[in-house]
């Protein structure tokens, strides 16, 4: 919301705030309208601090990720991370930014225009807010760079790395670009029209993500033995320092989301440690109760979860609210993961069960604890606000799942029928990291380390490769 602001003061005459921006928009930007005019040093460091901690959460994820797949195939999620940054850089610096928060195109705030195709007419003097443009768009470009990566995980050990290379080319484009112009455009419809929040991303990152993931999930199919087999994470180390880094990083994706060092940075920061340690608590008392066990990845998860559901919400909820939405989004997340044995999809590493669902949770809950003193504005529910808001949530939410489900899978039919989506029988089987990069993770007196035959241990045949533990399925 203060990401409209920003732009919207930027682009409007002194001391005025553009129509069709709502009033809790309208009354951040009178804030900061009234402020001095051009760079604010503080607000520029702060931003620049942010950017670096959401770019980390990408290698962070990379790791989470690592961890959680079987270790015949942890090099190549690995990878489906790293070159994201790299695929997602070039397209947004090339038209992303500009379409995502170009002035919007045609009036119907539903794309922008191309007026800074190459990052044209941005130079270092040029400001956005109380921020340099420049920086503006490169913290943006940050979230870009997380969502793609996080669909990665509803598609792991069977896609072609090449066709995944493509694919996010594609869909940063056709579908993450629109979603945040939507969003977070000043002349965005869910922000100028319909008067729905979403601080940080709820439904630009967690429900785009999630449900482009169950689309590719849908079209690949399952992976082989999928029910059938454990396929248990093979390090549950790595997947904690990768949980460990997104925490840390989401601190600037939230907090960052203020764009200036201010008190609602602070509120934002609060609210999101406060909700991922209340998801954390949630999922593991789940687990305990139902289990007997509270478990390591259960509270990776339940971390995962409260911090998801915090991000669209932690700049228009108290610190009662926060831990609210927290707990409520481990609780449900804890039983949403098994959702997909009971309706037959595959999503491998639960990103429908963790970011659709805690950031659905997140979003809609909005319409419920969102504060006065928050958002400058507009209050949910149980603060005197009605149950306004919190339609308007939902149609947020149900737009941009539906708009993102189907433009995925779009895209990913056609990425299949041109050059094959999903990986080979005999790689899956094999394993990503030795079919398709020739490498392996770790010697386990099976695999060698580096280029498949420069190594001092050789490749043994298929057989000898499945017989991994991690591979094995569950005893009777």
């Amino acid at each position: 919301m203060l990401l409209a602001a920003a732009l919207a003061v930027s682009a409007a005459p002194p001391g005025t705030v553009p129509p069709a921006v709502p009033a809790a928009v309208a009354d951040a930007a009178s804030l900061a309208a009234a402020a001095p005019s051009g760079i604010d040093t503080g607000d520029t460091a702060w931003l620049l601090a942010a950017t670096a901690l959401v770019l980390l959460m990408t290698p962070g994820l990379a790791l989470f990720y690592g961890g959680m797949v079987r270790a015949k195939s942890v090099l190549n999620m690995i990878m489906m991370s790293f070159v994201s940054i790299a695929v997602v850089t070039v397209v947004w610096l090339l038209a992303g930014y500009s379409l995502a928060f170009g002035p919007d195109a045609g009036g119907w705030g539903l794309i922008g225009g191309l007026d800074h195709l190459g990052m044209a007419g941005i130079t270092p003097a040029s400001v956005t807010g109380t921020v340099p443009t420049v920086l503006f768009a490169t913290f943006q470009l940050t979230f870009a760079i997380i969502t793609a990566a996080l669909i990665s995980g509803a598609v792991a050990d069977r896609a072609r790395f090449g066709a995944w290379v493509a694919f996010t080319a594609v869909w940063t484009l056709l579908v993450y670009v629109p979603v945040a112009h939507w969003v977070f455009a000043p002349g965005g419809w869910i922000l100028a029209r319909l008067g729905a929040l979403d601080f940080a991303g709820g439904t630009v990152v967690e429900v785009n993500c999630g449900a482009s993931g169950l689309a590719l999930a849908l079209l690949l199919g399952p992976r082989i033995g999928f029910r059938k087999e454990a396929m248990r994470p093979h390090s549950l180390p790595l997947v904690l320092l990768g949980a460990g880094l997104l925490w840390f990083g989401w601190f600037g994706f939230n907090a960052g989301s203020a764009l200036g060092a201010n008190g609602l940075a602070a509120a934002a920061l609060l609210n999101t440690q406060a909700a991922g340690c209340a998801g954390l608590l949630g999922w593991l008392l789940v687990e305990k109760r139902r289990d007997g066990h509270a478990t390591t990845l259960g509270a990776a998860s339940g971390a995962v979860a409260g911090l998801v559901a915090i991000t669209p919400s932690c700049g228009s909820v108290d610190l009662l609210g926060a831990l609210v939405i927290g707990l409520a989004a481990g609780v449900v997340c804890s039983y949403a993961v098994s959702w997909k044995f009971r309706f037959g999809y595959d999503d491998s590493l639960d990103v429908v069960g963790v970011h659709f669902v805690a950031g659905a949770i997140g979003t809609v809950l909005i319409g419920l604890f969102a504060t006065a003193a928050m958002t400058g504005g507009a209050t949910g529910l149980l603060h005197g606000g009605g149950f306004g808001q919190s339609g308007r949530q939902l149609v947020a939410v149900a737009a941009v799942a539906v708009y993102a489900f189907a433009v995925t899978y779009g895209i990913g039919w056609a990425i299949e029928r041109l050059m094959g989506f999903r990986a080979g029988e005999e790689d899956e089987l094999t394993g990503l990291d030795l079919a398709v990069h020739a490498e392996t993770a770790y010697d386990h007196g099976v695999l060698g380390h580096g280029v498949l035959g420069q190594g001092t241990v050789q490749a043994r045949p298929a057989a000898s490769v499945l017989a991994h533990p991690s591979d094995k399925a569950p005893s009777a």
